[in-house]
């Protein structure tokens, strides 16, 4: 049995004994048997962030289809999750729900809400075959305002998220202010393991210069390792959500008209791709029609624009090769990474810690001179799960807040379980070795790293991060 399944195991017994404790107060118990459910449930994750950051687009690349947005006005939360067929569901604020027709446009889903007021519409829940919702259902939030509002909106993610993905242009107060109040509970609780922040836009960076998504990358370490960034989250990606859908999508009409722009010299061409009205204008030196341009601004950008046909200009003779770079330079293969590594492969361990912070939450809400021994487990079971200074140890080492000498950095982000939180991925090896052969690996490795918390020639961050790779090969080790 894994380190999660023993939380998930624990923390399940708990909610069930509160369950029993609070059997006479209804909210209680309705509160207790809402969490107890979202255990079994797939990871939920919010997507938040400031108006015209990307949200949909982002949620669209997670998904795999154009879905997003659902257009019915107001700001209710959308839910996509796993179903059988498509459908979409409406939660009106009050009254029963409806299941709804729904047209697919280029641009998401429009909703038919003759019946309803939007202002009126609480939720709607979007059910998708797709094999992306299978292990998360995804939370369209609304937009967080620039003065970050009257905390609404944390409430809801708050409520309804075991994790968030925040997008911003650059990290300000104003997105910090919105950070701080996703921070809620006390001690290994209260450490920001489900939060990630993404720079969306990351070729808006410097002007939209052809380097601005190295730019940008350079900007998302920095802010990872600024102390008042870090304390709030996870990680910071950079990421290009235009550049990365179109590069999934990129037409062979499409890698023909900027083959065309392509072919036309450097300084005849310079000129007008520093402008959309200079792109778009009359004099453009290129036949290519109006329309053609504009679809190109529209999927691309004028950024976008120029990074294509330099590409094709070095070598990108092919529309595969094409899209393919501007998928890698967008950022998103690191995007997915993270969410992989921080939330995906630890989907027990922060659903348990969501049910955890619930149950805090009603003991707090309704105190009981009997539930002194829901109180002590509960510190119990927080004290005692690894996977939270795992993953803020994880955390230090992606931003190289902490750096290890190579190749123990590698060993240690594998060990801590970046690769994956089995056995056989930890210790870098097939599933089908034998335990004797796990069980040697893993003392081997125990041994190396005990000896690494004693060396005087490294760091003492660097010897805290000894020590959480040692406690993490003896929880393997416990695990036989």
């Amino acid at each position: 049995m894994t380190q999660a399944t023993h939380v998930r195991t624990a923390v399940w017994d708990l909610l069930t004994e509160a369950s029993r404790v609070y059997r006479d107060s209804r909210r209680a118990t309705t509160w207790l048997r809402d969490h107890l459910y979202r255990l079994d449930e797939p990871l939920r994750i919010a997507v938040t962030g400031r108006a015209h950051s990307g949200k949909s687009t982002l949620i669209n690349l997670l998904i795999g289809e154009d879905v997003a947005p659902v257009d019915v006005g107001g700001e209710p939360l959308t839910w996509y999750q796993d179903g059988s067929v498509p459908r979409v569901t409406v939660y009106p604020d009050r009254g029963p729900a409806h299941d709804l027709p729904v047209a697919r446009l280029g641009t998401g889903l429009r909703l038919d809400l003759t019946r309803w007021k939007p202002c009126d519409v609480d939720e709607v829940v979007v059910e998708l075959p797709v094999r992306a919702l299978r292990h998360a259902q995804l939370i369209d939030a609304p937009a967080v305002t620039p003065a970050g509002g009257d905390g609404s909106v944390a409430r809801r993610v708050l409520r309804d998220a075991d994790a968030v993905l925040y997008l911003a242009q650059q990290v300000n107060e104003a997105d910090l202010t919105f950070l701080r109040s996703t921070r809620t509970g006390t001690g290994s609780l209260a450490l920001p393991v489900n939060v990630l922040v993404v720079l969306s836009r990351a070729d808006e960076v410097g002007g939209g210069r052809i380097d601005a998504l190295g730019s940008a990358r350079q900007v998302a370490r920095r802010q990872g390792r600024d102390p008042r960034v870090h304390h709030l989250c996870q990680n910071v990606v950079a990421l290009s959500p235009l550049l990365a859908r179109t590069g999934s999508t990129l037409t062979d009409s499409e890698f023909l008209a900027l083959a065309t722009l392509a072919d036309v010299p450097r300084a005849g061409l310079e000129p007008f791709l520093l402008s959309t009205d200079r792109f778009t204008g009359a004099d453009f030196p290129v036949p290519l029609d109006t329309t053609v341009r504009g679809a190109l601004l529209d999927r691309l950008g004028l950024f976008g624009v120029r990074l294509a046909v330099t590409l094709i200009r070095t070598g990108g003779h092919t529309r595969e090769k094409v899209a393919e770079q501007l998928v890698r330079r967008s950022g998103l293969t690191e995007t997915r990474e993270s969410i992989r590594e921080f939330f995906l492969d630890r989907r027990q361990v922060l659903k348990a810690r969501t049910a955890l912070l619930a149950l805090d939450f009603m003991l707090r809400a309704e105190p009981r001179d009997d539930a002194g021994h829901l109180h002590a487990e509960l510190e119990r079971i927080v004290a005692s799960t690894h996977d939270f200074q795992e993953l803020r140890t994880l955390a230090a080492l992606r931003t190289r807040r902490v750096i290890l000498p190579d190749p123990s950095a590698a060993e240690a982000r594998r060990l801590l379980g970046a690769d994956g939180t089995s056995v056989p991925a930890r210790l870098g090896l097939e599933n089908e070795s034998s335990d004797d052969d796990l069980w040697a690996r893993l003392h081997d490795a125990l041994h190396r790293w005990v000896r690494e918390t004693h060396n005087a020639q490294l760091t003492t961050d660097q010897r805290r991060v000894a020590s959480v790779v040692v406690r993490s090969c003896e929880g393997m080790l416990s695990s036989f």
